[in-house]
């Protein structure tokens, strides 16, 4: 299928219609596509947030300030498609459960269409999982985000495991200074060496 060919049926798809109908938030599929051939930097997200599917921008919101920091690129390179590609997990946001919390991405989003989407980007150099339901996908592992996390030597350069920017995560910062200190400087490291 070609490149145009994949982003219209993306684009259009209604697989989990019923599913996110009811949730909480009783909204429709509104798949963001933001991915190009020839991006050389993958980012592996969870699913957009609200905000993100209200604006059709992945990470438009707190979070994507947060990521672009740990990244150390400025909006403009960190949206240039040319550059870099956004792939979620679940290309639509999943909507939120009775007591407003974020339900995790649909399971047969990426089976339907991760394998298809990669295809199109055969120049990445770099990947950055973020979270949990990245790490298992991409990497078949069933432990925590932290051990994840804390093993990125095992990846890295070329994958890089992240939690997720969430401000729910300041406190996971905190108790891992690690993270900071040692993972940071290694990723922005690494892509400074691939986006130029």
């Amino acid at each position: 299928m070609s490149f145009d060919a994949l982003t219209t049926e993306l684009s259009a798809c209604r697989l989990c219609a019923d599913r996110f109908a009811a949730t909480a938030t009783a909204h429709r599929p509104n798949p963001v596509i933001w991915f190009r051939p020839g991006a050389r930097v993958l980012i592996a997200g969870q699913a957009p947030g609200l905000r993100v599917h209200q604006v059709n921008t992945p990470f438009w919101d707190q979070s994507g300030k947060r990521l672009r920091d740990w990244m150390g690129v400025d909006e403009a390179t960190f949206y240039d498609r040319d550059q870099v590609a956004i792939v979620p997990m679940g290309f639509c946001f999943p909507g939120y459960d009775a007591k407003g919390s974020d339900l995790p991405p649909p399971r047969i989003c990426a089976q339907t269409w991760r394998a298809a989407v990669l295809g199109t980007l055969p120049e990445i150099a770099v990947t950055l999982l973020i979270g949990g339901h990245a790490h298992a996908w991409h990497l078949d592992r069933k432990r925590g985000v932290t051990d994840t996390v804390a093993a990125w030597r095992d990846h890295a350069p070329s994958v890089f495991p992240l939690p997720h920017p969430s401000w729910r995560n300041t406190a996971w910062l905190k108790r891992h200074p690690w993270f900071a200190d040692e993972l940071l400087p290694a990723l922005r490291i690494r892509l400074k060496e691939v986006l130029e």
